[in-house]
């Protein structure tokens, strides 16, 4: 089968750090779905992946890419969920190989039943984000569906994948008023049409935004990048016994500003529930399904913004930079395998 691997930890521009090659097709047993992959999407976790590589070639490849829309191919003798010619989407494993290839096996308890009116490119750009939006919200932060009316919601770096179905979300099945931040005019006008109500800018003092709305404090903040950047401004916009969130890997934060107003902390990886085969792992499969029944209802649209052609090395190469850019406003995704040979 047709595959995009990296060997080594290079830059993203650089012709080898990602490379067209050629696996044996998998075998699907257990509870495994053999997928044919139509369509990717690229997040964060795929370059910091690539980037914390071994400078030094290593012989095994390493298949990233942790977002998929396709069709299940075969199915292991332990599946029930699914069958042969269901049109799914998933996020994954982070300890397996990842969508860049052509099959991919992936466990029936992360996989969803794909939206019925989006293509598979549309599809690829909302179930990792999907996921981490909604354990943000309702894993995380506790938060319950249909309530917090009068409470505000503040989400620090909204314009990019997670947080642009995040809105969605909290839009949608609470009654949270949310703040986004973003700092150019384009992907404040982007957080605006996914339903934010007001918009801040980042790149100042967020509680000088806040102030400029009248808004004295909030009750929840998410921060999806840049989170050491803007924690003393986060820690003094929250309420007393507010919450925040948090997804990034920031640098290293003095958590004992959160004592005096008795804040609480929660970390976010979607890939949990998957690396420690939790009991709840088929949370993933019930939320991805939801999901699809909002997109098919119209309650919810996909956050791709950039597509970038097929599925081969050069790119993904693309994308990667791209997102190590800082600058993507909603998905970055790529479709089909039919224009590259290995």
């Amino acid at each position: 089968m047709k595959a995009i691997a990296a060997f080594a930890g290079l830059p993203a521009d650089h012709p080898q750090s990602l490379q067209d090659i050629t696996l044996p097709t998998p075998q699907a047993c257990g509870q495994d779905l053999l997928v044919r992959v139509h369509a990717v999407s690229v997040n964060p976790v795929d370059t910091k992946i690539r980037r914390g590589l071994p400078v030094v070639p290593q012989d095994t490849p390493r298949v990233l890419g942790w977002d998929a829309a396709g069709v299940v191919e075969a199915v292991g003798e332990q599946v029930t969920l699914f069958r042969p010619g269901d049109r799914v989407w998933y996020a994954g494993a982070l300890q397996r190989d990842g969508s860049n290839s052509e099959y991919q096996l992936v466990d029936e308890r992360l996989v969803g039943r794909m939206p019925a009116s989006l293509d598979f490119a549309a599809a690829a750009a909302l179930p990792l984000t999907a996921i981490t939006a909604w354990e943000l919200l309702f894993d995380r932060l506790g938060l319950r569906q249909g309530g917090h009316h009068g409470e505000r919601l503040l989400i620090v770096g909204a314009a990019g994948g997670v947080g642009s179905i995040l809105i969605q979300l909290a839009r949608t099945l609470t009654g949270l008023q949310v703040i986004a931040t973003a700092s150019r005019p384009e992907s404040q006008g982007w957080v605006r049409e996914l339903g934010a109500q007001q918009v801040i800018n980042h790149r100042e003092p967020l509680s000088a935004g806040l102030d400029a709305l009248w808004v004295p404090a909030v009750d929840y903040v998410i921060s999806l990048n840049q989170t050491d950047r803007h924690f003393e401004e986060i820690v003094k916009v929250l309420k007393p016994q507010g919450k925040l969130a948090l997804i990034d890997d920031p640098e290293l934060i003095d958590v004992r500003l959160l004592k005096r107003k008795s804040l609480s902390l929660h970390w976010e990886l979607m890939f949990t529930r998957a690396l420690f085969a939790t009991d709840d792992m088929i949370a993933q499969h019930r939320l991805l399904q939801e999901v699809a029944d909002m997109v098919d209802a119209g309650r919810l649209r996909s956050t791709v913004s950039v597509p970038l052609g097929s599925i081969n090395a050069a790119n993904l190469r693309r994308a990667h930079a791209l997102l190590e850019g800082n600058a993507v406003i909603g998905k970055v995704v790529l479709a089909g395998f039919d224009h590259w040979t290995s």
